[in-house]
């Protein structure tokens, strides 16, 4: 092949000489040259040079942490963990340190897509879209009733987003089924936690994973799932007794002082026996049970059928060790019971949290540094999916049946009342089995890939194929639910977008846009402004302007309800705390609460505060006491 001479006067660029230089050398040796970086980065390639750098959360899992991004003219170009974080403190896992390079997929969905007549999918405007969307929903609506049209959201979008798709879709649009795919990994431990505390509230903060001096995993890899909360449990200056639950031989397992490999479906036997067990002994807190607990009678009274040689059947793990078990938790001062989808994704995997929750009560391991009965999120945003999406249950942990609380609703988004629907949704489940019925005929799923993530794919996929219309809205087009759709909505991914995100500590934490997303897509937030325009319900959102007014009607529907964050000052004080951990009620001075916020003086605590809830011993019941929940 013949080259080009680079000297040659029609080639004399500097460009050209680079373009050709590359066919043969690969990076020039000046592009490899490292530079200072500046903002405390130390020393990085020239190229990636910033200047300016800022922090967001990573959108990867339920972790939360801290994202320094390095910008060129307010591009991400690079990132690095935020060394003042308080959740990761400087660490990332290999999660967090790709989170921008998924942006530049080749696979983006970048212009809406049409499936048209001959079954393919055919690029049309935004207009088009949405002309789309509303005739194909609105006739189905027509023909077989509002019930006949559903949405699937994710845990994967800003909390911003999930209110206004909530609020929109049921408010605006009159659709009474929409669910959100957090369902698969969190709806256990919402319920465990709902009927034990009166409140979907998980009571820990990460700090007490170096607090604790006995921590017990239960179903959780944690090394693998949650890296970083690992690499917190290596930084206990306690030096740990760390004991694993799991019948896998996980690389956790392999890890910890101590693995227990019960038999699968057992949890329940192991924890009650092990209430028993503590009880008989006299191992237990009577003074924080008598206080702060009902139903301890009964209780003990139903762990009586776990004696020890019934656990050591059924679960298989030697006598020895179960009362190893039990002196071991007697003996911690500071014990923490942590589970996570072993637990959530089981066999009566309420009433499993449940018995791990009973264990905490009883010996008093709950409000305490180093203490608790902690549910470990998957999703980055499955706590704010929870309280704020008005999916299974109306926005900030109401109830849809219950009038008073439609009533506080409507007064707050200043929407009627008969705009609110008086019973609750379909579940995800019940919602595919709708399908199935055929009782659904129209699907808008959005930010979740169902064809691949719901049991029985195959099952699920010929489901899909059966729906009259189905809309996804996702930031990349080939995936599998993606290939079954009649329309494809491009929306924009984590890093293109602003908003916040809640963490499994309840740290509300902010995500930014720092890279311009591809081609026509759109933020979510942007795209639901879109639909309810089209839909001719835009009034109703007229003061949802954009994610941070979104964020003040989120406080506004939050006050005087236990994940109440009236107290925070908008984005600018998110960013300035490195994270707020709900509850942050403001008192009628002005000023958060020094009562809620576990301080002792009226000024705001330190930016790093972290905070847990229950060291009063008072619980979110109509009495203040935990309930002791069971099961035969």
């Amino acid at each position: 092949m013949k080259m080009t001479n680079p000297s040659n006067a029609s080639h004399d660029r500097p460009e050209f000489a680079n373009s050709w230089l590359r066919q043969w050398d690969g990076q020039l040796t000046r592009e490899l040259v490292l530079k200072p970086g500046q903002f405390g980065l130390g020393r990085i390639p020239s190229r990636n040079v910033p200047d300016a750098t800022t922090t967001l959360v990573c959108g990867y899992c339920s972790t939360g942490c801290g994202l320094k991004v390095h910008l060129q003219d307010g591009v991400g170009v690079n990132l690095s963990p935020d060394t003042g974080y308080p959740v990761n403190l400087g660490m990332a896992c290999p999660k967090g340190w790709e989170a921008l390079a998924v942006l530049n997929s080749t696979e983006r969905a970048t212009e809406p897509l049409l499936r048209d007549g001959s079954g393919s999918l055919q690029a049309v405007s935004w207009d088009q879209a949405l002309t789309t969307f509303r005739e194909r929903f609105r006739r189905l609506i027509a023909e077989q009733g509002p019930e006949s049209v559903a949405f699937l959201s994710t845990g994967q979008i800003t909390t911003e987003e999930m209110l206004f798709l909530g609020c929109l879709t049921k408010f605006g649009m009159g659709w009474l089924h929409g669910d959100s795919n957090t369902r698969q990994c969190m709806a256990t431990a919402a319920v465990a936690y709902k009927q034990a505390f009166g409140f979907d509230a998980p009571p820990y903060t990460y700090a007490d994973l170096e607090a604790s001096d006995v921590i017990v995993l239960v179903g959780s890899n944690l090394c693998v799932g949650h890296p970083i909360l690992w690499e917190r449990i290596l930084r206990n200056p306690h030096r740990p007794t760390i004991i694993v639950v799991d019948p896998r031989r996980t690389e956790t397992a392999v890890a910890a002082t101590r693995h227990l490999p019960l038999q699968p479906k057992t949890d329940q036997q192991l924890f009650y026996g092990l209430a028993n067990l503590l009880i008989e002994r006299d191992w237990i807190d009577t003074q924080f049970v008598s206080r702060s607990t009902t139903d301890f009678a009964a209780f003990r009274e139903f762990v009586r059928g776990f004696p020890l040689a019934r656990v050591v059947a059924d679960t298989g793990i030697p006598a020895d060790d179960l009362e190893w078990l039990a002196r071991t938790i007697h003996e911690g001062k500071r014990v923490s019971f942590w589970w996570t989808m072993g637990v959530n994704q089981s066999h009566e995997g309420v009433r499993t949290a449940q018995s791990l929750i009973n264990l905490a009560l009883i010996t008093g391991n709950i409000g305490r540094p180093g203490t608790g009965a902690n549910s470990i999120t998957g999703q980055c945003n499955a706590m704010g999916s929870r309280l704020f999406s008005n999916t299974a249950s109306l926005i900030g942990g109401r109830e849809f049946a219950q009038c008073e609380h439609r009533r506080e609703v409507a007064d707050r988004l200043g929407i009627a009342e008969d705009r609110i629907p008086v019973r609750d949704s379909l579940c995800y489940d019940q919602i595919l089995d709708g399908i199935r019925a055929g009782t659904i005929r129209g699907l808008w799923i959005i930010a979740t890939n169902t064809a691949h993530s719901w049991i029985h794919q195959s099952e699920t996929r010929e489901l899909l194929a059966k729906l009259d219309f189905l809309v996804v809205q996702d930031m990349y087009r080939t995936t599998e639910t993606a290939r079954l759709a009649d329309l494809i909505l491009p929306a924009a991914g984590w890093g293109e977008k602003d908003g916040t995100l809640i963490n499994s500590e309840r740290r509300i934490g902010l995500v930014k846009k720092v890279a311009r997303a591809p081609g026509q897509a759109l933020a979510d937030f942007s795209i639901f402004q879109l639909v309810a325009h089209y839909w001719g319900c835009g009034d109703m959102f007229a003061a949802w302007t954009d994610p941070e007014a979104v964020f003040r009607i989120a406080q506004r529907v939050s006050r005087d309800r236990p994940c109440d964050i009236t107290g925070i000052d908008g984005y600018r004080e998110i960013e300035r705390r490195g994270g707020i951990q709900w509850p942050w009620p403001r008192t009628p001075a002005g000023h958060a609460s020094a009562v809620e916020l576990d301080v002792n003086e009226t000024e705001s605590p330190p930016v790093t505060d972290e905070r847990r809830l229950f060291a009063d011993g008072r619980f979110f019941t109509s009495d203040g006491r935990a309930r002791l929940l069971f099961d035969a």
